[in-house]
């Protein structure tokens, strides 16, 4: 048996893989498939009406069910965002980039996206976006089938309309 060593292990430099199947269950297996299609889907609370996205069995407020599967628009307002100036492996992205909350027209809460088609400083809390999606037949049924979210052109949203979705 080897001993252990005198002095602590402070660091390992070594490659990791870990290889792993994802397995999706039912609800967000309809949202990814949403996603293939071109479609941004979440789910109703029975009680409280509030969409989820991505789908949700149970409303984390009111506890109820949200069966209840509704198709959103790919338009939302910008609720909370950062600007990255640190690049990421493995992402082919021009420093610097925003990465933001965007609360979709309808949905109770936001998805985290990116921001393009801009410049960083131009990004600001009610700024209105909308989805730019892959060609369909690229499409693979993850998130990445939205390449980003890009200005509208239409008026920011009122503050009110979006602080609770954060």
């Amino acid at each position: 048996m080897t001993e252990p060593p005198k002095e602590p292990v402070k660091y390992v430099d070594a490659n990791v893989y870990l290889p792993y199947h994802y397995v999706a269950g039912d609800f967000r297996a309809i949202y990814l498939n949403g996603l293939r299609e071109g479609k941004i889907l979440g789910s109703k609370d029975s009680k409280t009406g509030k969409i989820f996205v991505p789908p949700i069995l149970n409303s984390p407020e009111s506890f109820a069910p949200c069966e209840e599967i509704v198709q959103l628009d790919d338009r939302g307002t910008v609720t909370t965002f950062c600007v990255v100036n640190i690049p990421v492996i493995g992402r082919d992205l021009e420093i610097p980039y925003v990465a933001a909350s965007v609360a979709l027209d309808g949905a109770a809460i936001s998805i985290f996206a990116l921001i393009q088609k801009c410049k960083a400083d131009e990004v600001r809390m009610g700024m209105r976006v909308e989805a730019v999606w892959k060609p369909a037949a690229e499409r693979t049924g993850d998130h990445t089938d939205i390449q980003y979210f890009r200005p509208t052109g239409e008026p920011d949203a009122p503050r009110e309309s979006y602080i609770n979705r954060l």
